[in-house]
């Protein structure tokens, strides 16, 4: 919506204000106007690469970009750079490249600082609080316009961004599930329970239905047990735990049952959770009748799955296709991270859904291939992009690489496809 004369805001995470003036807009919103009322000015940065996402891809990619030369601008909707690593307190698995025995708030810490080191302060400017909330057409061949709205300080700016070359690492949304009550308050998504906990010290609640037994709901729901929050039990619509068993193994040591073939149907109470009803599932995806089973709680959260974003993306207007796999439509693009249109690279979690690991090769193929596109060090950047594409493969080996390589190919088979 329009929220102050900015147009495209999503209204979900935008601060609530006194004197928030919010309006519906035109699919198509127009360049907005200087309005002195709102407190917005309107002004051009010229750079080289645009960077959306200051997550773990973002981070590297902005590192290896500036590194061989290319300045670079790292926008972000949050207070803080970091993404999805500002919640995973859990300590990486893998191999010492691959940050084992490193917890996610930790390698945040450090791309933080790195981007902070003294090589950089010339090359990177990072953006916080603000949002690139459009691509806009304009007459110059070799650059991309985007409207980005800052609002720090509670006082919104608007800049016009103009660049030689773009890298989406916006990472990805949660899924919901459609069941009665889901609207309640006290129905989180692991996200936003990771954000409460691990971020502001905020307990979501006392007693929880944990819905989803992949990786994030069996970390987040040892995490629950971790700040003293009762996780009543674990419930999986799949007939298999999804998720390592060394997660399942520190939630059942503490007597959180698991429940495969079971899901959620729906939740009850009047202004919110009160309680949930969970039933068993046959063979074909469908509850037993008779099978459902009341849940005391006041909480329910749900892992199941994430959706890449990709809504600037479609707008810039790249070549998108349906691939389960990597968790939806995603921008189809090639070993180097470009997508179909020039200089428009793809990172992490918005190019298809993987570990954190995984998406901070990706970004920093990204950042070494814009900056060689862009002229900037050529030969020692194809040199870096060949040793990361092979740990990314390395990384992808494997039986828990399976789906994520499955993925890959299809895209990549995909993108050999385009006419």
């Amino acid at each position: 919506m329009e929220v102050n004369g900015i147009p495209n805001v999503r209204t979900c995470i935008a601060p609530l204000l006194e004197g928030v003036a919010v309006r519906m807009q035109d699919r198509l919103a127009s360049w907005p106007q200087n309005n002195t009322d709102n407190a917005f000015v309107s002004t051009v940065q010229d750079i080289d690469i645009l960077i959306v996402g200051a997550g773990p891809a973002g981070m590297e990619a902005a590192l290896q970009a500036a590194t061989f030369g290319a300045s670079v601008l790292l926008v972000d909707e949050n207070q803080r750079v970091g993404g999805q690593l500002i919640k995973q307190t859990h300590k990486f698995f893998g191999s010492k490249e691959e940050k084992a025995g490193t917890r996610g708030i930790s390698i945040a810490k450090d791309l933080e600082d790195q981007l902070c080191d003294d090589r950089f302060k010339d090359k990177i400017d990072v953006l916080l609080d603000a949002t690139v909330f459009g691509f806009y057409e304009d007459d110059t061949e070799d650059r991309y316009t985007f409207g980005v709205i800052s609002r720090k300080e509670y006082k919104s700016r608007l800049i016009k961004v103009v660049c030689r070359s773009v890298i989406f690492t916006v990472g990805a949304m949660e899924n919901m599930l459609l069941f009665p009550g889901n609207d309640l308050p006290g129905v989180y998504g692991a996200g936003a329970v990771q954000t409460l906990m691990n971020v502001y010290g905020v307990k979501p609640g006392e007693r929880v239905l944990m819905v989803g037994a992949g990786n994030v709901g069996l970390i987040v729901g040892y995490q629950l047990l971790q700040a003293g929050i009762k996780v009543d039990r674990v419930v999986e619509a799949a007939p298999t735990i999804g998720g390592y068993h060394v997660h399942a193994a520190k939630l059942r040591r503490c007597s959180v049952p698991i429940y495969t073939r079971h899901s959620i149907k729906e939740v009850f109470g009047a202004d919110c959770v009160k309680g949930a009803v969970v039933v068993e599932l046959d063979d074909h995806w469908n509850p037993i009748q008779g099978s459902e089973e009341i849940v005391t709680c006041d909480t329910v959260c749900l892992a199941v799955g994430l959706t890449p974003s990709t809504r600037l993306l479609e707008q810039i207007g790249v070549d998108m296709a349906l691939v389960p796999e990597a968790g939806g439509y995603i921008a189809l693009h090639d070993e180097r991270m470009q997508t179909s249109v020039p200089r428009v690279y793809v990172a992490g979690d918005s190019s298809g859904i993987e570990e954190a690991s995984t998406a901070m090769i990706e970004g920093k193929i990204a950042g070494a291939m814009a900056a060689k596109q862009l002229g900037y060090q050529q030969e020692k950047a194809q040199t870096a992009y060949e040793g990361f594409l092979k740990e990314l493969k390395r990384l992808r080996a494997g039986p828990f690489g399976a789906k994520p390589r499955d993925a890959k190919q299809r895209i990549q088979r995909l993108w050999r496809k385009r006419p």
